[in-house]
């Protein structure tokens, strides 16, 4: 009879164990997608103001229609991806092509001196800080995520309900290159 209790005990606890790590899996994947909706209003921000920063440079930059083109593409593309992971690589997408933009200004003294266009760059610089911040965020939710999918006894348990590894919010492989320059400083 008490080998019966004990084993009665034994399966009750390893079913407490098995909700407790399912559910905080559950718990670690919707702070994940969470974190991304966060990232997701700075990024709706980031797309209402970018046709206004592209008209007012049009009228300065008339031969950037190139660039003007990319940075348009890349925010339809990034306003059309679906999902976490096609957001994540339209998004470094958008990023590059605004970079890009904003080496391009520094030949117009004019522009920069516009109010409207200050007024805008202010703008996208303030919604660039903040969803550094929530991709920060969203960063650490993933680790946490990760590292309970991939340790021990979780990740059995991941497995078996369809957890997995999800990918990080991080700098494209363009601009990692040019970050891991020393800067050029002129006077």
């Amino acid at each position: 009879m008490t080998a019966v209790i004990i084993i009665v005990a034994v399966i009750v606890l390893l079913v407490f164990i098995v909700i407790g790590i399912y559910n905080s899996l559950v718990k670690l994947r919707n702070n994940r997608e969470n974190a991304f909706a966060n990232i997701d209003v700075q990024l709706k921000q980031r797309h209402d103001l970018i046709p206004q920063l592209v008209a007012t440079v049009k009228g300065y930059a008339q031969h950037e229609k190139e660039l003007l083109t990319r940075v348009t593409e890349a925010r339809a593309a990034a306003m059309s991806a679906t999902g976490i992971n096609d957001k994540i690589q339209a998004e470094n997408q958008l990023s590059s092509a605004l970079a890009g933009l904003k080496v391009s200004l520094e030949a117009y003294p004019d522009l920069k001196a516009n109010q409207n266009f200050l007024q805008l760059q202010e703008e996208i610089s303030d919604i660039e800080n903040k969803l550094a911040a929530t991709r920060r965020y969203f960063n650490t939710a993933t680790r946490e995520l990760n590292n309970k999918v991939q340790t021990f006894p979780s990740n059995i348990l991941a497995g078996m309900f369809g957890f997995q590894k999800e990918p990080m919010f991080e700098v494209p492989k363009e601009e990692r290159a040019s970050m891991e320059k020393a800067p050029e400083i002129s006077f």
